[in-house]
């Protein structure tokens, strides 16, 4: 397993895996070292789990980790990348990549070119449906299939009853560019002032890398909001409590990047979900099989209503915790596994016919 180098030393040993720590975040130099690094183990095949941020933040060294997959097949290493968002899908302002509409078209443009950079792998998976049309549709991209999400072997069903004590609206992410939470406290404070004197409001998470002191500031500005919380990064042996504490899971967000990991966490753990009602947004997470109660976007009021939808139906939101539920679990990573494999092995036989 390629892996980066970190400050936390190399990771726990697993049994019938090899981890070669190659590259860091944000160093130009992955372009030669994960090639040097892959030419020298001679792999069979190579597959490469990427979005747009994955080697950096900054747009140089972020940019040219994407040449990674074009490099090893031109070096005759079978490569099939996993890939989770398309730089079209994309609002680059909004996501806090460019301060202007002119730095916007640009990023869009050079998104565009990295896309078609990616596609020089032999083949490119994409969880979504519409994306794989995308991809042939405006790309010819040939190369596009179609991958299963997959969840872990080992997810518990969880309770899908409502939580005891206050009711809690948790929302979890990365904060500060098409992430925020005002608009959910504001929502929050809506609902206090129709009556609802037993809710809590959890905002969990971090800072975007485009918006450093984004959550500080925020707990700064609601200290005088009654039983808000922030908890700030959550350890990955929280997650399970933050998400079976909640009553429902908000996402107050002004665009979006793809599918969402959180989407998929929140569905893992059975709980109901409110959403914006963003352009394609809602067939995104319809097609992967997911519901909520949705929302128009920049509208507190819009965002109070769906949450009291939910809070004020408990059997509603049983059934959609056991809707996303389904969604998150239905095709366990074993079988994702193996769907990978099947893949790399007729690329490969394909290869020894040429």
């Amino acid at each position: 397993m390629y892996t980066d180098l970190t400050d936390a030393g190399e990771p726990a040993p697993m049994p019938k895996v090899s981890f070669r720590p190659c590259w860091r975040f944000n160093d130009p130099a992955n372009l030669i070292r994960v090639p040097r690094e892959v030419l020298r183990s001679r792999p069979d095949a190579v597959l490469l789990n990427l979005q747009f941020a994955s080697f950096g933040d900054k747009r140089i060294p972020g940019a040219l980790g994407l040449l990674v997959p074009g490099v090893l097949r031109a070096r005759g290493v079978p490569t099939l990348l996993v890939l989770h968002n398309l730089a079209d899908s994309v609002d680059m302002k909004d996501a806090g990549f460019a301060r202007s509409a002119l730095a916007a078209r640009f990023l869009t443009f050079a998104g565009r070119v990295l896309t078609r950079c990616l596609l020089r792998a032999d083949l490119v998976a994409l969880t979504i449906p519409r994306y794989v049309e995308f991809l042939r549709s405006s790309y010819g991209a040939g190369n596009a299939i179609l991958a299963p999400h997959g969840s872990f072997e080992d997810v518990p069903t969880p309770s899908f009853s409502v939580p005891p004590g206050r009711r809690t609206i948790t929302a979890f992410g990365k904060w500060g560019t098409y992430k925020t939470v005002d608009m959910l406290v504001t929502a929050y404070q809506e609902l206090l002032r129709r009556g609802y004197d037993d809710l809590r409001l959890v905002l969990a998470g971090t800072d975007s890398p485009n918006s450093r002191g984004y959550m500080a500031a925020a707990a700064a500005r609601y200290a005088d909001v009654p039983h808000v919380e922030f908890p700030g990064y959550i350890a990955e042996d929280r997650v399970a409590e933050l998400f079976l504490e909640a009553s429902v899971v908000a996402f107050p967000y002004t665009s979006t990047t793809g599918s969402s990991g959180v989407l998929h966490q929140a569905g893992e753990y059975g709980r109901a979900v409110v959403l914006p009602r963003i352009g394609d947004l809602v067939d995104i997470i319809e097609e992967e099989g997911f519901r909520g109660v949705y929302f128009r976007p920049d509208d507190p009021v819009s965002l109070a209503d769906a949450l009291a939808e939910v809070l004020d139906d408990p059997a509603k939101q049983t059934a959609l915790g056991r809707r996303n539920f389904a969604a998150a679990t239905g095709i366990p990573m074993s079988e994702v596994v193996q769907w990978h494999l099947a893949h790399i092995e007729r690329l490969l036989e394909r290869r020894a016919r040429r």
